[in-house]
């Protein structure tokens, strides 16, 4: 039995946002969201890390606690968790046979998407979790996940121009979508947003009779070390934006905390410690190199991954550590056709600078020529662009030149591609 394949008859249907069919499916399937706690997270950035830290804790307080994320790295089964655990391969594929009987060959056929969360739905309820930590898919209001009427609380990370063919072309478009996920009288949390969207949230939240809470970001108190208000915590996940993402988690745990769930400060600090998030600014080792691996598929990601390896270069400066003893750095990417490349060079190069590019396999791709004539016009200063026929062609020429920084980004399904391959090439 294979995923993929019980998944493909569902393919073709791409992304159609709504929620009639959704709402359809879970009714056929007896209504098993309702039966099941949830925190609601949206947000263009930030809202995986928020919902690994959120569910790390959650599970280290001793509460039996699923996790829906999406899009998955390697693996189908990695976007549903029970206690920071995958299900199997054959529990999902046994998941996704039974949402696939619920479906009404009458009706307009659900979209992968919809069933595969309709399948985190039915396992969570299965298992009898205590509580679901969700990731928004695409947007908010119509979105798949967004299916829950009282939730114990909604959580905006953050707000930038993504997915504006589905969700509009302003930030106040996008906010309006994403603020779908307010309900009437739940709490909301929200990150620090420009302007205009953070209108629209507040206006959506008044409107509800929702309370509102815009966390400070933590304070930095040494490297991997941050505090907020009163809770020092380890902070595992690296770059300056997860001050803000883990004060997004504590003032949604706090909460959480007030309407009686039983969370101490001990299980807050090592939950916190605990916390994974791969393919997201993280260092991993290939052939012997160092290497460090980022999805930054948007402007504002690459803004954030731009800044953290700057911080590098700010102590390379004052240590004599070896792995900031980088002279230059090379970016290794591939970007899908529906982002937008000129903002997301404009915010990753600079002068110096070597790009090799390669097309994302087995999605819709940016040309890599198109790519390079597009950053050679907005850096004219870096010192290589180059095109490769694969990610790994590319790897190997970036290291090729000694003692770069090599970081592969763009696209998290490169990065995915590379995780499930990287240990047989």
């Amino acid at each position: 039995m294979n995923i993929d394949s019980l998944l493909q008859p569902f393919q073709r249907f791409g992304v159609n946002l709504g929620l009639e069919r959704i709402r359809q499916l879970l009714a056929n399937l007896g209504n098993p969201q309702e039966r099941v706690p949830v925190i609601h997270v949206a947000g263009s950035n930030g809202k995986g890390s928020v919902c690994a830290y959120l569910s790390a804790v959650f599970t280290e307080a001793g509460y039996r606690t699923g996790r829906y994320t999406s899009p998955h790295l390697v693996d189908w089964t990695e976007r549903i968790c029970i206690n920071q655990q995958p299900v199997s391969y054959d529990a999902l594929c046994q998941l996704i046979q039974e949402v696939q009987t619920a479906v009404n060959p009458e009706t307009e056929s659900p979209t992968q998407f919809e069933v595969i969360t309709a399948a985190a739905w039915l396992y969570f309820a299965q298992q009898q979790v205590d509580i679901a930590v969700v990731e928004v898919g695409l947007g908010g209001r119509l979105d798949a996940t967004n299916v829950c009427d009282n939730p114990l609380v909604s959580v905006i990370t953050s707000i930038s121009r993504e997915h504006w063919q589905q969700l509009g072309d302003t930030l106040g478009e996008i906010a309006g979508e994403k603020a779908g996920i307010i309900k009437a009288g739940c709490p909301v949390v929200m990150g620090i947003l420009p302007e205009e969207a953070e209108t629209v949230v507040r206006s959506r939240c008044i409107n509800l009779a929702s309370s509102l809470i815009q966390p400070q970001p933590a304070q930095e108190i040494s490297p991997g070390i941050a505090k907020y208000k009163s809770i020092t915590y380890p902070l595992p996940l690296p770059g300056q934006i997860q001050l803000c993402n883990s004060a997004l988690a504590l003032a949604t745990i706090e909460i959480i905390q007030e309407k009686g769930w039983q969370i101490s400060t001990d299980a807050i600090i090592n939950g916190m410690g605990k916390t994974q998030w791969l393919g997201r600014m993280q260092w991993t080792t290939w052939q012997n190199h160092q290497l460090l691996i980022d999805g930054a598929h948007n402007p504002a990601a690459a803004k954030v991954l731009r800044n953290y390896i700057d911080s590098l270069e700010l102590e390379k400066k004052q240590s004599s550590v070896d792995i900031y003893s980088y002279p230059s750095i090379t970016w290794v990417m591939g970007i899908l056709s529906t982002k937008d490349h000129s903002k997301i060079f404009q915010e990753l190069l600079k002068p110096g600078d070597r790009l090799y590019l390669t097309a994302v396999p087995d999605h819709s791709s940016a040309k890599p020529e198109d790519l390079a004539n597009l950053a050679l016009n907005i850096c004219p200063e870096l010192a290589e662009c180059q095109i490769y026929s694969d990610v790994f062609t590319a790897l190997e020429a970036a290291f090729a030149a000694p003692h770069n920084l090599v970081c592969l980004c763009g696209s998290l399904y490169l990065i995915g591609k590379f995780l499930g391959n990287a240990n047989s090439v």
